[in-house]
């Protein structure tokens, strides 16, 4: 599985993917918009941000996969909105948006997983490895 060193450097170069290209690349991945998500670190309390992509659109919430590419152990991202849902967004590039993360219920997780697992077949092969079930987050605009 994926070390944390391994996708801090993937996302680094999304980074600069991104920053090299003025925008003109790295902002959708197969087809999904990628966005920046900055959760407050659970434990230093600093701010953390993530390049992610959101393979689901409900109305103004994005909805993200804590996959970790299959690994059985969530993502330190997802253990961070857990315990501070309270994060930031942004879309494209776009200006950080005040956002509240919401981890699917089981009913809206059934609901909404065969959707993704069918458009983007890498998440289905994610679920195949792991023994967890992969939370889906819900991100909602603040009011």
């Amino acid at each position: 599985m994926p070390s944390d060193f391994l996708l801090k450097t993937m996302n680094s170069a999304h980074r600069l993917m991104i920053s090299a290209t003025g925008g003109r690349l790295g902002h959708d991945a197969m087809g999904m918009p990628v966005l920046e998500l900055t959760t407050i670190g659970r434990k230093t309390g600093q701010a953390r941000s993530v390049m992610l992509t959101a393979p689901l659109q409900e109305g103004d919430a994005y909805v993200v996969v804590a996959s970790r590419g299959g690994d059985d152990t969530h993502p330190a991202w997802f253990l961070n909105l857990r315990d501070e849902p309270d994060v930031e967004v942004a879309v494209k590039g776009g200006p950080r948006q005040p956002m509240r993360a919401r981890i699917a219920d089981a009913e809206t997780r059934a609901r909404m997983w065969p959707t993704i697992a069918d458009r983007y077949k890498n998440y289905a092969g994610y679920q195949r490895r792991t023994e967890r079930e992969i939370p889906l987050v819900l991100l909602e605009p603040r009011a």
